[in-house]
C-alpha cells in the first residue's frame, strides 16, 4: 500500500490517530476550519489542539437517503469529546435505534475513503462505540 493522506485537514493520522482544532487565545472557542477570526469574540489568534479521542453522543439521526453512492442507511451524529463538539458517523454499529443511543461511549477510530491509481489511500474519520 502506498501513502495515506487524510480526507480532512483536521484529521492527523500519525502517531496515533487523533483530531485538531483551531482554538481561540482569547475566550477558548474551538474551530476546525480555517478561521480570520473567531465567530463568539472576534479575536485573530489561535492555537492548534488536540481533541480528545473518546466520546459521548449527544445527538444522532440515522440517515436513509443520501446523494448517489452513498450507501445508506448510516448515522450521522455529534460526539462531545470532553468538551468539544464533533460532527461524525457512527461506524461499526448497526444504524438501528437498539443499538445507536444518546449517551453512549465512543472513540475515534479511521476509515478507508478510496484509494487511487497509484495506491494513495484517502483516510476518513468516524466513532464506533466502546464495549
Amino acid at each position: 500500500m502506498g501513502a495515506q493522506v487524510p480526507l480532512v485537514d483536521y484529521l492527523v493520522l500519525k502517531p496515533e490517530p487523533h483530531l485538531i482544532a483551531h482554538e481561540c487565545t482569547q475566550c477558548g472557542a474551538r474551530f476546525f476550519d480555517r478561521r480570520n477570526a473567531c465567530a463568539s469574540c472576534e479575536n485573530d489568534e489561535f492555537k492548534e489542539v488536540s481533541i480528545a479521542t473518546n466520546g459521548i453522543v449527544k445527538a444522532y439521526t440515522i440517515v436513509s437517503m443520501a446523494a448517489p453512492g452513498v450507501p445508506v442507511p448510516f448515522v450521522a451524529a455529534v460526539v462531545d469529546c470532553d468538551g468539544t463538539s464533533v460532527r461524525g458517523n457512527l461506524i461499526d454499529v448497526e444504524p438501528d435505534d437498539q443499538h445507536v443511543q444518546l449517551g453512549m461511549k465512543v472513540e475515534l477510530a479511521t476509515t478507508s475513503v478510496g484509494v487511487d491509481s497509484e495506491g494513495t489511500e484517502a483516510v476518513g474519520f468516524g466513532f464506533r462505540p466502546i464495549a
